[in-house]
Formats: C-alpha cells, structure tokens, sequence
C-alpha cells in the first residue's frame, strides 16, 4: 500500500492530522493517516464499509473517546491547537468548535427554540434573552429551516419530518459557532429531496465553516466536496482536488473503487 503523499498537507490548513493510527484492542484499523483540512471547503471521505473513514472522522473531536476499546495516536491540530497529547485542548472546548452531525437525525426531546439554545445556554454564549433569541435565529436561518419552523419554535423537535430534523441538528451544532463541521453519512437516512437541501445547504455552509463529510455516495462527494479522500482497509490511498479523483485518479485502488469493480 502506498503511503499517503506528503501533498496531503498545506500551510494553509485549519486543522492537520499527522500519522493518525486507531486501535480498537489488538485491531489497527486505521494505519497513520496524513491528511489536512482548509479553510472553507468540503473534504468527502469515501471508500467501502469498514475502511476507516468514520474512525477517522471520529478522530478529528475526540468521539473516539466514547470507545472504550480504542487508542488514537498521532497528531491532530486545530489551528496549531493540540488535540492529543499533554498539551492537548479539552474535549469539552475542543466539541464547541468542532461541530458534529451525525448518521441519524438525533433532536433533543425538547422544543425547536430549546435544542437549537442548548449549545450557547451550557458555554454561556449569550448576553440577555433577546440574544440568545438571535442566536437561535440565524442558526435556523443558517440551516434553511427558520421559515418553515419560526410558527412552531416551541413544538417538539422530535415532531418534524426527517429531513427537517437533520437540518434542526446542523443549526444545533452551528450555534455556537464552531470552525469546523464533522458530517458522518448525514443523508443516509434522508429521502430524495431531503437530501438535495442537505447538500445545497452544505454547499452554502462553507462559506463560513470548514466540512468534512463522511458519505457512502460518490454521486454525494462529487456534488458537494472539492477535495476527496479515498480510504480502504485502514489506509488512505489517495487525496486531491473531487474533480481529479473521479476522473484521473493516480491509484489502481481508488480507480478500481470509483468504476465499481469493487466496494
């Protein structure tokens, strides 16, 4: 397996990993990834069920932690910031600017106003109620849901569709203002058309965030992402511009995953 370019890695980069490993137990699941994220792209993260991406997603905000069996080692820095090691970032500050939307649309219990509040009510992000009132606003706004959700902003959370809920979670990671948005597979569970305003709003959202996007769909990584990296078995083959991957990739491996023979 070739090891992966030293190209993965720019000056210019928000957050940076560094020969990233993960065990789980016995297991080396993912085999010293180098791979950085810049300012205001996506990055998509592609390859076949089991190869590392979501582990090393997971890397990028301490969600490894929750797995008792895992051990991460290597770097990872978040504008120079350490999150590994003796100097490391808390994890608790660290989640506050490294936003995370996951798989399942998963909404508080709580009032619309209520989730999208949770976040600047427990850092203490807010001045007086009239702006907390503005921060839950504009991170609807934001996430392309305050017109459809500003007449029943004490309803259930829980209480709206799918797709809606998705994008009630990324105004939730959103309102505290993060630099960095994590994305496990956030349309997997989503319909058709749920799915374009997820992406049509992912593509809106870089204009102010850093993504990074777990999809199991390349038809996704090529409409949303403009850089994309190919992981299998653990080991990140390849990375570059969506556009170069998917129509000149350098690697046999990844040539072999985007025409289907494998994955």
């Amino acid at each position: 397996m070739p090891e992966a370019p030293a190209q993965n890695v720019a000056a210019d980069s928000k957050m940076c990993a560094s020969d990233v490993k993960v065990h789980y137990g016995d297991k080396l699941a993912l085999k010293g990834v180098n791979l950085d994220f810049r300012p205001n792209e996506v990055t998509a993260l592609i390859g076949p069920s089991g190869c590392g991406k979501s582990t090393f997603l997971r890397c990028l905000n301490h969600m490894n932690d929750t797995i008792g069996a895992a051990t991460v080692t290597g770097q990872v820095t978040l504008d120079g910031d350490e999150l590994y090691g003796p100097s490391a970032i808390d994890p608790v500050l660290l989640r506050m600017r490294v936003g995370m939307v996951f798989q399942k649309p998963n909404p508080f219990p709580k009032s619309i106003y209520d989730n999208v509040a949770f976040g600047p009510r427990i850092h203490g992000l807010y001045r007086d109620n009239d702006h907390l009132d503005h921060i839950v606003e504009t991170a609807l706004e934001k996430a392309g849901l305050w017109h459809e959700v500003k007449d029943r902003l004490y309803e259930k959370g829980t209480g709206i569709s799918g797709g809606q809920q998705q994008r009630l979670c990324i105004a939730r990671a959103i309102a505290v203002s993060p630099e960095v948005i994590l994305m496990d597979e956030p349309c997997s569970a989503l319909d058709p058309i749920a799915t374009a305003k997820v992406e049509e709003l992912i593509d809106e959202l870089r204009e102010n965030f850093t993504i990074v996007i777990v999809t199991h769909s390349m038809q996704q990584a090529a409409r949303v992402s403009q850089r994309t990296a190919f992981f299998h078995l653990g080991d990140l083959v390849e990375v570059g511009d969506t556009e170069q991957i998917f129509t000149a990739p350098t690697q046999q491996l990844t040539q072999g995953y985007i025409t289907g023979r494998f994955g």
